[in-house]
């Protein structure tokens, strides 16, 4: 949505939206996580997911809560 509609405006505050857009789709096709030095983790992806003990398919997101075991699994609805 950002990308589009920075684009479709055709100003300059509009291609500054796209760009602003373009960086978690970019981070994310590139598996990179920006915020890692700061938290004092790499920043690549794959050595985050190492740092932490995760297996090499894991996404760093755990949405299921469940260990990163099935990413298909629905989300938990346990109240905790």
């Amino acid at each position: 949505g950002l990308v589009l509609g920075g684009l479709g405006t055709g100003t300059p505050r509009g291609a500054m939206v796209a760009l602003t857009g373009l960086v978690p789709l970019l981070t994310g096709a590139l598996d990179l996580f920006p915020l890692g030095p700061l938290m004092g983790l790499p920043l690549k992806g794959a050595d985050v997911r190492r740092a932490l003990g995760q297996p090499e398919e894991a996404p760093l997101l755990d949405l299921a809560h469940d260990g990163g075991r099935s990413p298909y699994a629905p989300p938990s609805t346990l109240l905790h």
